[in-house]
Order: C-alpha cells, then structure tokens, then sequence
C-alpha cells in the first residue's frame, strides 16, 4: 500500500530529461549537439535548480515549516508552563483547552505531515531522479568530448567526476532549501520571540548571529579549497586504482617489485595528507562554534535569570528561553555540519565542473548535413597534421582513392598510417587541406554519418563489457537473431562461441565477455569485431592490422569471407605484414608522412626502393632460437604466412 503511494511520487521527475535536446536552437537541432553546461558553478547549480522549480520550492517550503515547528514547540511548552502555574489542577484543562489541543496537534500531526512531506519530496522526487539527471546530462556532454580527449584522461577519474557532480550538486541544493533554511527559520522566530520577552536576549542573539557569520565568512573558506583539493585527490586515486585493475594482466607479469603499489600509494596520500587538511580546520571551526555557543546559552540563561528575579520574566519565560536556546546550540553545531559539508559540496562541484563543462574541441558545423555515401570516394587534398606539435606526421599529402578501390597503406612505424585513417573517421580535426568522400567535404558534415559510412577493425580491438550478441549488433542497431548468427559464421566466431559461459551462468551468445572484452583470446576478440564490421556492411572499409591476433589457420577460414566482404567496398588496409596486402589494388608507401611510392605489389618490388627494401627484411629476415651454437635460423611467422 505504501509503496504503491510512494512510486506515484517516483515518476513526477524524469531522471533522464535534458533540456540541452529542447532549446529552440536550429543549430541544435540539425546537428544533435547539446547545449553546453555552464561553465560557472553558481550559474551551473542555477541551471539544474531550475529544472525541477516546483519541487525544490517545495521542499524550502517544508523546511520553513520544520524551523517553524520546532520554535512553536518550544514556545508552546513555556506557554503551558505559565498556565500551568495560573490554574489548578481541577481547572487547566477547561482554562488552557486550545492551548493543550494546538499543541498536541503539532506533536502527534503537524510535525508528522511536514516531516513525512519532507522526507517524501527528498527520497522519492528529488534524491533519485534529479540527481540522476545531473549525471545523465553531466555523462551526455563528456560522451561529446573528441577522442583525445579520452585519451589524456582516467577512465576512473572521469567516470567519478559524474558521480562526484550529481551528488555534490544534489546535496547542495536540497540542503540549501531544507536544512539551512530550517535552521534559518528557526533563528529568526527564537530572536522574535526571545525579544518579545527581554529585549536583551534578543541582544544576546543577535551578537552570536554575528560571530556566527564571522566564523561562516572566515574559516570555511579553508574548508572550501580543502574540499576541493580532496575531490580532486579522490578522482586521482580512483582513476590510478581503476588503470591498475583494467590492465591487471600487464601489472601481473611485468610488476614483480611492486612499482604499481607505489604508484598507487602515491595517490592515496594525496589523499590523506588533503583529508587532514581538511580535517584541520573542521576542527578549528568546530571549536569556534563549541566557544560562541557556550557564551550564548549564558548570557541568555544570565538575563532570563535575572528578569525572572526582577519580576520582568515569567517562570514560562525563563522555560522558553532555555529550551530555545539549548536546542539552538544543538541545531547551530548540526548546521555548522551541513554548512561545512555545503562547502565541500561547492568544493567538489567546482572540481567537476571544470570538466564536465569542457567545450567539445571537435564539433559538427552549424549548417553540417549528413554524409551521402553511394560510392565511398576518397580524396585527400593537401592535408596538413601535427598533432598540435608543430611538424612532422602528415606533410601536405594528397591522395584519390577511387569508389571500390582496394588500398593498402605500408611503411616503418610512425609512418601516419594509422593518422590518415583516423582523419578519415575526423577523430581529428585537419590543420590544413581537406578530404572528400564521394566530393563532400568530412568537416561539413555530422561526425554521426560520417562514421555510419565507415566500417574498421582495428588491431587493439576492444568490447563492451556486454553479451557476444550486444557486441556484434553494435555495428547495426536493430539486426535480428539471424543477421547476427550469420556475421558470426562468416568471421568464424560460431565454432567457439556456443561454448562461452560467464561467472553468471550466461552462455554462448548471452554470455558476458569482460572489461574490454579481456574473457576472450585477442583472435576471439578480433572475429568478434570481424562480425560486428561485417553486420555494419558500410561502404568503406579500414582494416588496420585487422587480422593480425589470428592464427594462420583461422585466417585462411576468414579470408575468402573478407575478400567477399570488401566487394563493392572501398578499401584501406594497414599492415606490417606486407605479405596480406599484396593483392590490393594499389599499395601506399608513406615515409614521414608523405607519400615516397604507390603501385602493385610487383611494381614497387620490382622498383627497389622503400617497399623493396621492407619486403626484403620479411620475407628474408630470420629470427634465432637463442642457442648461441645454433646456426640454422628460424622463420619469422610472418615469413612462413608470406611463403
């Protein structure tokens, strides 16, 4: 029954809501991006407090109603104290009966309903979903963020700034509206009422609001940057610790001395020497309120005393002075709580939101229009690429690869292969050129459709940590059980597949590969990413040593599916095994980012120059056993595959 009530209230927010896709932006509108999160945090607490008005403003409502409550009841006792001495036991209840029955209702029923109503606007409306919906929209903008950005970051330490800023942002607020303005409340009310009955107090009160704010003003400001700091030390220490375990394997075989311990150790006292920091002053701030408390709740106890005396304070008087007072030093040390983790909370909210508000440095245009991909035409003019460094990579490069040519792209390491792919994919921006596909330039249209028309399978080939079935329908939302079984076939993952099982009990296509896929064999990885290219069935295709965590044997199972595969397609392949990419069409040479030679296969050998030379190194070179009497070499895999 209850429950049934409570979910009604669970529903009135959706946590999922992000008002970035409803801005009346045309931009926005064609190109899919969100509006980008305030940059400032006041503005950026702003902007989520307005999404859910009616609710917050609700709770600042119960929260004056709780301050309210408490001062009444305190006041109400004093009250009964003085009728109590007015009338006789025979009497009381005929002479005080509204006072009795006011006071009871707030006991048994007021303060129920606005603590329940309270608690009910906070756990069932606001906790669960506006928090969430602060992470979601925290989550969706850092997704737009470009590949490089990625690539300079934790994982962990982004992944708990999301976290970090739902929370923060959250409590902040609601503790804003609930408990501080409770408290808040409750001032005002005990200063109104204790000056009604000796202006003194009210004096009293006032000299300790002001020493209360000197203390707010001064000290918490350390705890503040404190807080910030140990924000910050936690996403350091989350992202260390989740490196470690997402590369367990390497630390395993290559860590004997503990360096990862260390590394790790070093974050954690980051941690704890910003936690003492921090702690520090929450101890000079709570010393500093014990002290301005201690002579509060004397000098008010002094005058009601002494007013008593003088005839000015009643006994009843004396009581509500008393009672308001100690339960004020009992709110002021649990606010002064709150406050301090208000601070931390802004703290940790300014922490994150230097990164979750990042601006995109890789966005669509504002006239982008989706790619039309009919043929999968490329041309590369004059492009220009140093990775912001200044020189070297790709050097004014121009390239035509025709629609359904086969190319492949060889060269040392560090060549700008795998740069030309991805400037294709514009995981980067150009610096200088452009590329064309079927004649529309890649920087005037979406990123979305762009990499829609582009199939790749890389060499570090990488999974959700989801279902075999999830990994391969990746490539084409949306496919069927049979599209999906026959990609499986066709890169040779069925043979191995129906015998997967996960720690869950989840088998064959159901099963859970692992972070990164790390349950699989990297050839178990790499068919699997086969089938999800193949499902795509896009009109351009990269493989970038796509078939080098296969065995021989599986290889020639795969190939002719992949040579049906890259029919009608137009193809780039990246290799160091120049042995798989003889049959292309055209071979690309690239030297510090130029191109040196192209042809056949037989041309360049036959021409002597770089590709010659590389050809000469694989399919002569040999690697030794290691027994220094030996003298028979042994062939190179790559030279037993080329043979």
């Amino acid at each position: 029954m209850m429950d049934r009530f409570l979910r009604r209230f669970e529903t009135l927010l959706d946590p999922f809501e992000d008002q970035g896709e409803d801005r009346e932006d045309a931009r926005l509108n064609r190109t899919g991006h969100l509006a980008p999160l305030p940059s400032e945090i006041n503005r950026f607490i702003w902007h989520f407090a307005r999404q859910a008005k009616w609710p917050l403003g609700a709770l600042l409502i119960t929260g004056g109603l709780t301050g309210g409550i408490e001062a009444a009841l305190y006041t109400g006792v004093g009250w009964l104290i003085d009728a109590m001495e007015r009338s006789s036991p025979a009497t009381f209840l005929a002479e005080n009966f509204w006072l009795v029955a006011i006071l009871a209702f707030l006991t048994l029923i007021g303060r129920a309903l606005v603590l329940f109503a309270s608690s009910v606007l906070e756990e069932q409306v606001i906790s669960p979903s506006f928090y969430n919906r602060i992470r979601w929209q925290s989550y969706r903008r850092l997704m737009e963020q470009t590949y490089t950005f990625f690539q300079n970051d934790f994982a962990g330490r982004l992944s708990q700034k999301v976290q970090q800023v739902g929370q923060a942002t959250g409590d902040f607020i609601t503790t804003i509206l609930q408990t501080f303005w409770s408290f808040v409340t409750f001032i005002i009310l005990t200063v109104s009422i204790l000056g009604a009955i000796d202006w003194r107090m009210a004096m009293v009160l006032g000299l300790w609001t002001l020493g209360y704010l000197w203390i707010i003003r001064n000290l918490l400001p350390k705890i503040r940057e404190n807080g910030r700091a140990a924000a910050e030390a936690r996403s350091v220490v989350s992202g260390r610790v989740v490196d470690s375990f997402t590369n367990i394997l390497s630390v395993k075989l290559f860590d004997s001395s503990r360096r990862e311990d260390a590394f790790v150790k070093d974050g954690f006292s980051y941690l704890v020497e910003a936690v003492r920091r921090m702690t520090r002053a929450l101890t000079g701030v709570r010393t500093a309120v014990a002290v301005l408390n201690g002579l509060m709740m004397t000098g008010v106890g002094a005058v009601a005393i002494l007013g008593w005396q003088a005839g000015s304070v009643t006994t009843g008087g004396v009581a509500i002075a008393l009672g308001l007072v100690l339960r004020l030093n009992q709110m002021s040390g649990w606010m002064m709580f709150n406050i301090n983790g208000l601070v931390r909370n802004y703290g940790t909210i300014q922490d994150a939101v230097a990164t979750v508000t990042a601006q995109p440095a890789l966005i669509d245009r504002a006239d982008a229009q989706p790619l039309t991909a009919t043929r999968g035409g490329i041309r590369y003019e004059n492009v220009t690429f140093h990775y912001g460094k200044g020189g070297g990579i790709i050097e004014d490069l121009s390239l035509t690869i025709r629609a359904g040519e086969k190319v492949g792209l060889v060269g040392r390491s560090g060549a700008g292969k795998t740069t030309l792919v991805n400037l294709l994919l514009r995981l980067y921006d150009l610096e200088g050129g452009r590329i064309l596909i079927d004649g529309q330039d890649i920087a005037a249209v979406t990123q979305a459709s762009l990499r829609g028309a582009v199939g790749v399978v890389t060499q570090d080939t990488s999974l959700l940590h989801r279902s075999i079935r999830d990994n391969i329908a990746y490539g084409r939302p949306g496919a069927d059980d049979g599209d999906i079984l026959s990609a499986a076939e066709r890169a040779s993952a069925e043979e191995f597949i129906p015998g997967l099982r996960d720690p869950k009990g989840r088998s064959g296509y159901d099963a859970h590969v692992g972070e990164r896929g790390i349950k699989l064999s990297g050839g178990q990885r790499q068919r699997i990413a086969i089938a999800r290219v193949l499902l795509k069935d896009a009109p351009i295709l990269v493989l970038d040593e796509a078939t080098s965590a296969l065995d021989s044997e599986v290889e020639a199972a795969i190939q002719d599916n992949l040579s049906a595969m890259m029919q009608g397609k137009t193809v780039i392949a990246i290799a160091h095994r120049l042995s798989t990419l003889a049959a292309m069409d055209r071979l690309i040479v690239l030297d510090e980012g130029r191109i040196v030679e192209q042809g056949t296969h037989a041309a360049l050998v036959a021409g002597g120059g770089l590709y010659a030379s590389l050809w000469a190194r694989q399919s002569g070179g040999f690697l030794y056993a290691g027994d220094a009497t030996r003298t028979e070499p042994v062939p190179q895999e790559a030279d037993r595959a080329a043979v």
